[in-house]
């Protein structure tokens, strides 16, 4: 059975609303699948918010985030990986599908992005038996290359599933289509992800010609120039239908309108551009 349905990262409605009033926009449009962040889960509480989860049926397709694993010291190192442990227990309580990894750049001072990944590895593998105990997948996702500095130095699937490969069960990836979609190796990477089980998530919205900020300018689903329905079409050629998640940064855009209308809109797009062809 299909269980390709719209999912709402709370980062597209991060500016009009906190986890609580999300979760009531998404109900009120029929939508019961989300992916918090962090911060939005702390400020209302992890009881409260594993509260409203259970109390409404909701599905949290992810956790955002976890990972930053490189840093300049053993302490930096150590901190890190505390702070993922706890975002381990904190998806654990949730319930969430996965949680999802931004896995760090450089640390600050360094030009050594070979020791940066190095140390993704060593941290991803030091986590690995808490996630593994409590029953919480990890999902990497690879960032586009222009963030390799200072937010992810993986930054094609391919890289991420050599990961994954090397540290085994409990590991996979999350498909941000922001980040993948100019990969000329990108239908291999995706069905060799299929075939190692290894698709956790699917991340959708648009990129904008001309961007206007490459943080926060991300497109809604049918005004840039990602072919989404391809892509949809080769993660369920591997194997995948799972839940596509709208998660959108927006600052001068979507993040400025009525939180209602971002999800009608979502619903729209996610009808009319997003399914496979």
């Amino acid at each position: 059975m299909s269980d390709n349905i719209l999912s709402i990262n709370l980062a597209t409605t991060r500016q009009q609303w906190g986890f609580a009033e999300a979760v009531d926009g998404c109900l009120a449009r029929g939508i019961t699948a989300i992916s918090p962040w962090r911060d939005q889960v702390a400020a209302i509480g992890l009881a409260e918010a594993s509260r409203i989860v259970r109390a409404n049926g909701l599905r949290l397709t992810g956790l955002c985030r976890g990972g930053m694993f490189p840093a300049a010291d053993a302490e930096g190192r150590q901190a890190a990986l505390d702070d993922n442990r706890r975002a381990v227990d904190e998806a654990a309580e949730l319930g969430a599908d996965c949680l999802v990894l931004v896995v760090g750049g450089l640390p600050e001072g360094s030009r050594d992005i070979t020791d940066a990944r190095a140390q993704v590895a060593e941290g991803i593998a030091a986590l690995l038996p808490h996630a593994r105990a409590s029953g919480v997948p990890l999902a990497i996702e690879p960032l586009h290359p222009m963030y390799a500095a200072d937010r992810a130095c993986v930054n094609t699937l391919d890289q991420a599933l050599d990961l994954c490969e090397a540290l085994g069960p409990g590991v996979g990836v999350a498909i941000d289509v922001y980040h993948v979609w100019w990969d000329p190796g990108l239908a291999q990477a995706i069905a060799r992800a299929g075939r190692m089980g290894a698709i956790m998530a699917h991340h959708i919205c648009d990129w904008r010609v001309p961007t206007r900020d490459l943080l926060l300018d991300r497109g809604m689903m049918g005004d840039g120039v990602i072919d989404l329905p391809g892509i949809r079409a080769m993660i369920e050629a591997a194997g995948w239908n799972g839940p596509q998640e709208v998660e959108i940064f927006s600052a001068q855009d979507w993040w400025q309108r009525p939180g209602d209308e971002v999800l009608a809109v979502c619903q729209e797009r996610f009808e009319s551009a997003c399914q496979a062809r």
